[in-house]
């Protein structure tokens, strides 16, 4: 792959970083969560599915891409537990990375900067933990960090020229080619965010043969998902994506997108951007500036997307000044050394993102050492069984709700205008206001009170749609998953045409996604009768004409 020589030993430091990393997370002997327990839930929703031949976007609804999926379905599907499998295709992931990583590395940096990008492209596959300052564990959103390892490799091929005698335009056009295919089956956002700076960047430098490479291997990975899967593959994929972009239960998993370029925490993330353009074109490389001026925006735009609301490409951001630099005296503006400018701007760029770089880095020794009580999702025997979550968040139910003021109504809510945002509407079902309480912690302990208390009930064997987030029973019971269902719910009532029993959650995850649903359930039309009612659920079962 055009590696240089001596570059073995930059391979035996990228699978030393992956034998640490994945041999840390793999000691604990599975997978112990210290958050995201409803995250953890939707993914295992997801490949369950996948084992049971369900395909996304065929046969259930997520935006979610299905290499995001797949590879964890095939571990389980051969004998893995859940959280075993989760470790181990990262594992698989970090060494199938490696030859692109030193391909990349090697034929567009110098020194110790191959060294720096293949770790920090190791630890975004390998961290058991999406980022932030806190530390802890959670697998939550793992293919956004995958994500952001293959985009780090993408970029650093398409913005960077290949340093002399080490140009091999067609093998960086088919690996550019592959890792945006990869993104477009991963998370869509990453491959709308970069598709268009890749192309620009092929095209100023000129790069007709790379370019040429990364169109074909692209359109052939497409083919060949078309192949295997139909035609309409794309067409459900791109109507999933549709839905979760009008759906206004969750517009947004964070900060806005105008608050991820001026809100305090990422002021200077954007100061520091605009600072690398100028200084990279003030030392002649005017090109890659022009570059970082189209990304800045399309960065923006994943962050927004992102949960949490990490600007993980900070990281990319302080490696590029790093290695963009001139060389010593050759250039000044403004009576200042150009190379000390960029400098600064790459050191004060990995210190604004140390926090969470730290946290992933020391996330799989955390998970090694975490010693809070905590118990299994699933029973003894489950595929859940490997999974870990803390007694702490398990066990107890608590909850957020609005405090009724009869005697002092000046303190109640705001009147609610028509047209109001969902998250200020109320829960309406049949004409009943339901309580507004949201579930703050205990949701495994809900979901099996309330599946014990449906199958005692003489309900086993149905498929329940439930108006809320999630709706998992069919993991934790004899219950089976709704075809066109959706593990995480948008908007819509995806699955209710296959439903025999609506279930109506009195304290659920989100309040909004209750209302989302209820709404629908009304528009659909659907003729629903109470069945049941417990401290914890409104049952209901479809009328028969």
């Amino acid at each position: 792959m055009g590696i240089r020589q001596g570059s073995w030993r930059l391979a035996a430091f990228l699978l030393a970083v992956v034998a640490v990393m994945g041999g840390l997370a793999l000691a604990r002997g599975g997978l112990y969560i210290a958050k995201h327990e409803g995250d953890t839930l939707h993914l295992a929703d997801m490949v369950l599915r996948m084992v049971r031949g369900q395909v996304p976007h065929l046969d259930y609804v997520t935006p979610i891409g299905i290499l995001a999926v797949a590879p964890v379905a095939g571990l389980v599907a051969l004998g893995a537990g859940l959280g075993h499998a989760l470790i181990l295709a990262q594992i698989v992931l970090g060494l199938l990375l490696v030859p692109a990583i030193l391909r990349a590395g090697t034929s567009r940096m110098q020194g110790s900067w191959p060294w720096v990008l293949g770790a920090l492209v190791l630890v975004f596959v390998l961290a058991l933990v999406h980022g932030e300052a806190a530390p802890s564990t959670s697998i939550s959103m793992h293919y956004n960090r995958w994500a952001w390892a293959i985009s780090y490799l993408v970029l650093v091929l398409a913005l960077l020229p290949a340093l002399p005698g080490r140009e091999r335009p067609w093998l960086d056009g088919a690996l550019i080619g592959l890792g945006m295919a990869a993104l477009a089956l991963l998370k869509m956002t990453f491959f709308a965010a970069f598709a268009l700076p890749v192309l620009l960047a092929l095209a100023l430098r000129r790069e007709r043969r790379a370019l040429l490479a990364a169109l074909i291997v692209g359109l052939a990975v497409a083919g060949v998902v078309t192949l295997l899967l139909g035609p309409g593959f794309w067409m459900a994929y791109l109507g999933d994506l549709l839905q979760v972009a009008r759906s206004d239960v969750r517009p947004q998993p964070g900060s806005s997108f105008i608050g991820v370029l001026t809100e305090p925490l990422y002021r200077l993330v954007s100061i520091l951007a605009i600072l690398a353009v100028v200084l990279l074109r003030k030392a002649g490389q005017a090109e890659l500036g022009l570059l970082l001026i189209v990304l800045f925006p399309a960065f923006a735009f994943v962050t927004y997307q992102n949960f949490g609301n990490d600007p993980q490409w900070i990281y990319l951001l302080a490696l590029l000044a790093f290695v963009a630099r001139p060389e010593p005296g050759s250039r000044h503006a403004w009576g200042v050394d150009l190379r000390d400018g960029l400098t600064a701007v790459g050191i004060a760029a990995l210190a604004h993102g140390a926090p969470s770089l730290q946290n992933m880095i020391y996330s799989p020794l955390l998970h090694l050492r975490l010693h809070e009580a905590s118990q299994p999702l699933g029973p003894a025997g489950s595929v859940l069984a490997d999974i870990h979550a803390l007694d702490s968040r398990m066990l107890a139910l608590t909850g957020t709700a609005s405090i009724s003021t009869p005697d002092f109504p000046q303190l109640g809510p705001p009147p609610v205008e028509e047209g109001a945002k969902i998250s200020d509407r109320a829960s309406v079902l049949n004409g009943e206001t339901l309580p507004a309480c949201a579930l703050a912690t205990g949701l495994t302990a809900w979901l099996r009170a309330v599946t014990a208390d449906l199958e005692a009930a003489g309900q086993s064997g149905a498929g329940i749609f439930v108006t809320d987030t999630l709706s998992p029973f069919w993991m934790f019971g004899d219950f089976r998953p709704l075809a066109q269902g959706a593990p995480w719910y948008y908007d819509g009532a995806p699955g209710l045409a296959d439903a025999d029993l609506v279930l109506v959650p009195l304290c659920p995850i989100s309040v909004s996604s209750r209302t989302a649903a209820l709404e629908a359930l009304a528009a659909s039309g659907t003729d629903l009768a109470e069945i049941r009612r417990t401290s914890l659920y409104i049952l209901l079962g479809k009328k028969i004409p």
